[in-house]
């Protein structure tokens, strides 16, 4: 079994030496972690140093989908604290094992939600990003459990009409949006996309200008919105020039998923 120092012991209770096999490979392993975490958090920084915003305006979601919990806590270990999975059942499974972390990460559900599902979800994260039905946000509203805090949510907006991808087309944000919002125990907070990958900066950056727009016309509504969820590893940098305020980061962070990983 492998003995790890106080310090790291904290953030690994359930010591275990088939995930770290050496303290070598341990102190390998974070870091990796601790460049690609400096990596993105320089981009971030000067992406909005080029915006005229400040890096306070923007927050770092590390997308964990098919990462281990170890991984997760690793990270954590670093100093990160706001995560965020795609499938029900692996949120459940990571959420459930990771509860003895202090403090207590900020778990954000950022994949396609079905009604069958929303109860697991509801119980325990604090944003929901996908939503793009009426009835999966009342599915949520009327199964957050008295005590919680009200859930932060965000409406998916489809702004390339790509086959199989979520979202509201967005001439009928507007509507969902007045809905949403009505609905005890949720707190709209803002649009999330997530538009067909570009290669060019400026291919990047028209739809997250759309995504910008669309929530500004929205706020011309009295549907008050602060939040804008849009941008990747390979896009990050122009969803912060148009305005993001929550940015998704999985390879980024993590490194590459290895050849078996699911996709989604």
């Amino acid at each position: 079994m492998l003995s790890l120092p106080k310090d790291i012991a904290k953030c690994f209770p359930r010591e275990d030496a088939a995930a770290f096999p050496s303290l070598e490979l341990y102190h390998s392993v974070m870091k990796q972690l601790e460049d690609h975490r400096a990596g993105v958090e320089q981009r971030i920084r000067e992406a909005c140093r080029q915006s005229g915003r400040d890096r306070e305006e923007v927050r770092l979601i590390a997308v964990s989908k098919t990462r281990s919990p170890d991984e997760i806590r690793a990270l954590h270990a670093l100093g990160q604290r706001c995560f965020a999975e795609n499938y029900v059942q692996e949120f459940v499974a990571k959420h459930d094992a990771l509860t003895d972390l202090d403090p207590a990460p900020e778990w954000h559900f950022i994949g396609t939600l079905q009604t069958n599902k929303a109860r697991a979800v509801a119980e325990r994260a604090a944003w929901v990003h996908g939503i793009d039905r009426l009835k999966i946000a009342e599915r949520l509203s009327r199964q957050r459990p008295a005590g919680m805090p009200p859930l932060q949510v965000c409406l998916q907006v489809d702004l390339s009409g790509e086959p199989g991808k979520g979202g509201v087309p967005p001439q009928e944000a507007g509507p969902l949006a007045e809905s949403v919002a009505g609905l005890p125990n949720l707190v709209l907070r803002g649009l999330m996309a997530i538009p067909a990958p570009a290669a060019d900066p400026a291919a990047q950056r028209r739809p997250f200008a759309r995504l910008r727009e669309l929530r500004d016309t929205l706020n011309a509504r009295g549907i008050a919105l602060d939040t804008l969820s849009m941008g990747m590893s390979d896009d990050l940098e122009a969803a912060i020039l148009e305005g993001a305020t929550l940015v998704r980061i999985g390879t980024a962070l993590f490194g590459p998923r290895g050849p078996h990983a699911r996709q989604p």
